[in-house]
C-alpha cells in the first residue's frame, strides 16, 4: 500500500477510484464504449467546459494531451500561415514531433531534438526560449515575430516542478504575440481545474487564443480537448481547412468520467481544502530538510508542489537541471521504501487529491524527515 502523490501525473485529482466516476465509467459502457458519432455526451460536457472557461467558445475532443497540443499548433499555423513555434524549455507538451525539442546553446538557436526519429527539418521552425525571460522573448519576437505562428506555453509550468510564471512574463508573452500577429496557445493540461474549478488563465488575468486541455477533464480516462474563440475554431473541418478527426474523439465512456468528475470538483470548499494540504505538506517537508541541513527549494501552489534539492530559486528549467539528482535518488528511494509513491524524476510534481487526509500528509511528513536525514547522511 502507497500513498500515492503521482496521481497519474495528476490526472486523478478525485484520488483512485471515486464512486461517482466509477459509477459513471459502468453505467456509460453499458451503453456503448464508442460510437464512432457525434452523441448528446459530447454536448453537455462540451457545455460544461465553456460554462467553467469562458475564452472557450467551441472545443474538439481528441484522445490525450498530445493529440491536442498537436492540432493546436496546426490550428495556430493554418489560421496564420506560418510555419514557426515559440516554445520554452522544459515544458513537456506532449509528444508530437515539433515538441520534443529542447533549447539549443543560445535562447534562439534552433531546437534539438530529444528523442530518435524527430526529422532534423522539424527543429527549422522551432525556436525554444528559457522560461521566466521576457526579455529574450521580447527580443527573439522582434527579430523573428513575422515568422511565428504561436507561442506555446504553460501560463503556470507543471513539467519541470511547479514552477510560476513571475511579474511581466505572461504579459510579454501576450505583447509579442500580438505585435507578431501570431497566436498565444497555453497547454492547460496540468493546470486546469487543478486550482480552480475552470483554467488557471482566469485567475491570471490573461485569455490566449487558444486552450489546451486533458487530464483532469477525462476523471482518469484519456481524453483531451482544445477550444477557443468561433472565429478560430470555426477553421478545423469540415467548417474550415483545417483536418482533425479520429475514431475515438469524444468516447462516451471517456467523457462520462469527466463528466462526473467535473461535478464532484464543485464541491464547496474543495479547493481551498487542498490549497490547505498542500501547504501544510510544503511546509512540513521544507522544515524537515533544514533539521538534517538538506538545501531543498519546495515550489507550491494549491494541491501541487515539486521538491528540489537546491538552494537557489527554481524558476527556468535551468534551475532545475543544476539541482541535486543523486540526493533526489536517494530521497525518492527511501520514500518508496517507506510507503510513499512519488514520480521518479527531478521534473516532476507532486499532487494532492481530494482523496489525501491530514493523517496521510503526517504520515508523509514523519517518511520526509527519515528521507532526509538518509540524504543528509550520504553527503557526510
Amino acid at each position: 500500500r502507497y500513498i500515492d502523490y503521482l496521481g497519474a501525473y495528476g490526472a486523478l485529482i478525485l484520488g483512485h477510484g471515486h464512486p461517482a466516476v466509477v459509477e459513471a465509467v459502468a453505467k456509460a459502457a453499458e451503453r456503448g464504449t464508442v460510437y464512432g458519432t457525434p452523441h448528446e455526451l459530447e454536448i453537455t460536457f462540451a457545455e460544461h467546459l465553456k460554462a467553467a472557461i469562458p475564452g472557450i467558445e467551441k472545443l474538439r475532443f481528441v484522445n490525450s494531451g498530445t493529440e491536442a497540443v498537436m492540432t493546436a499548433i496546426r490550428l495556430a499555423r493554418g489560421a496564420t500561415g506560418r510555419n514557426a513555434l515559440v516554445k520554452f524549455a522544459g515544458c513537456y507538451h506532449g509528444h508530437s514531433d515539433p515538441v520534443l525539442l529542447g533549447a539549443g546553446s543560445g535562447a534562439s538557436t534552433l531546437g534539438i531534438s530529444d528523442s530518435a526519429g524527430v526529422p532534423p527539418g522539424v527543429a527549422a521552425d522551432v525556436v525554444t526560449l528559457p522560461y521566466n525571460d521576457p526579455a529574450t522573448l521580447a527580443q527573439v519576437m522582434d527579430e523573428i515575430g513575422q515568422q511565428v505562428a504561436a507561442i506555446l506555453v504553460e501560463p503556470i509550468v507543471g513539467n519541470f516542478g511547479i514552477v510560476l510564471p513571475e511579474p511581466g512574463f505572461l504579459e510579454t508573452v501576450h505583447k509579442t504575440a500580438a505585435k507578431a500577429g501570431a497566436l498565444v496557445i497555453y497547454d492547460e493540461v496540468i493546470t486546469a481545474f487543478r486550482f480552480r474549478y475552470g483554467a488557471i488563465q482566469d485567475e491570471l488575468g490573461y485569455r490566449p487564443d487558444i486552450t489546451v486541455l486533458g487530464k483532469i477533464i477525462g476523471g482518469g480516462l484519456p481524453i483531451g480537448a482544445y477550444g477557443g474563440p468561433a472565429a478560430i475554431m470555426d477553421l478545423v473541418a469540415p467548417l474550415g481547412p483545417v483536418y482533425q478527426d479520429g475514431t475515438f474523439c469524444g468516447n462516451p465512456v471517456s467523457l462520462a468520467a469527466g463528466l462526473a468528475c467535473l461535478k464532484a470538483l464543485q464541491e464547496p470548499g474543495l479547493y481551498e481544502r487542498l490549497a490547505r494540504l498542500g501547504a501544510f505538506l510544503a511546509d512540513g517537508l521544507r522544515q524537515a530538510a533544514a533539521r538534517h541541513g538538506v538545501p531543498v527549494v519546495v515550489n507550491q501552489k494549491g494541491g501541487a508542489l515539486s521538491v528540489h534539492f537546491t538552494s537557489e530559486p527554481v524558476r527556468d528549467f535551468a534551475a532545475v537541471e543544476r539541482s541535486d539528482a543523486q540526493a533526489f535518488a536517494r530521497f525518492f528511494r527511501e520514500m518508496i521504501a517507506a510507503g510513499i509513491h512519488l514520480a521518479p524524476s527531478i521534473y516532476e510534481a507532486w499532487f494532492v487529491t481530494a482523496a489525501h487526509t491530514e493523517e496521510d500528509i503526517e504520515h508523509t511528513l514523519k517518511a520526509a524527515d527519515r528521507a532526509f536525514a538518509a540524504v543528509a547522511r550520504g553527503r557526510d
